[in-house]
């Protein structure tokens, strides 16, 4: 069974010289429309209750990601890993009523609680 190192491998590989014409010239607007398509494709298997179809969909938009965090890699942007960093920070962060001790006692207390950090976080930024 593969692992995420080896998909990562796999999409560096892809993008290589030695790679594929196709994923070697793609760019991030390029590649806009395909995360579009894919995305509704998961839409439809999530409407269908299509489980293998949905599993397979959320690969093809987990590559999505994989090739434009390749690309921003390439170019000295950022990298998967930090893509991967940033989003278990967001997701411990704004949950500090799992992470940290914090109580609700309800869905909308937690979705208000998130809420109140996420416009925190955005009047943070410049």
């Amino acid at each position: 069974m593969y692992t995420f190192k080896d998909l990562v491998e796999i999409t560096a590989k892809l993008r290589s010289p030695e790679g594929c014409p196709w994923d070697r010239e793609q760019t991030f607007e390029s590649l806009k429309q395909y995360l579009a398509n894919e995305s509704q494709e998961v839409f439809q298997a999530v409407d269908n209750k299509d489980m293998e179809n949905l599993c397979e969909e959320l690969g093809d938009v987990l590559f999505q990601v994989m090739i434009n965090s390749q690309i921003a890699s390439e170019n000295g942007a950022f990298t998967i890993d930090d893509v991967v960093d940033g989003i278990c920070q967001k997701m411990v962060r704004r949950h500090p009523h799992v992470f940290a001790g914090v109580k609700v006692n309800s869905v909308e207390e937690g979705t208000a609680l998130w809420n109140q950090i996420k416009m925190q976080e955005k009047a943070k930024k410049p």
